[in-house]
C-alpha cells in the first residue's frame, strides 16, 4: 500500500533525511521542514521503503502537499 507523507504546514523544505529505496520505520523523520525560523520534523507513519521523493531542498511547500511516498 502506497502512503502519501504530506507537509503538516507551510514551509520550506530544510532537509530530506532518507534516499529513495531505504526503508524506513513508523516515527522516524523523513523531511525537516523550516517554517517562522522553526525546524519541523515530518515523520512516516508507517513502517516501509521509500519509493518517491517529491520535495526538494529549498522548495517551499504548502499545508498538505505532498513530500515523498512510502510503499
Amino acid at each position: 500500500m502506497m502512503t502519501k507523507i504530506k507537509a503538516s504546514m507551510a514551509g520550506t523544505v530544510w532537509k530530506i533525511v532518507v534516499t529513495e529505496g531505504e526503508e524506513v520505520k513508523a516515527g522516524q523523520d523523513v523531511v525537516i521542514l523550516e517554517s517562522m525560523k522553526m525546524e519541523i520534523p515530518i515523520s512516516a507513519e508507517s513502517d516501509g521503503v521509500v519509493k518517491k521523493i517529491i520535495a526538494q531542498e529549498g522548495m517551499f511547500v504548502n499545508e498538505e502537499e505532498d513530500l515523498l511516498e512510502i510503499e
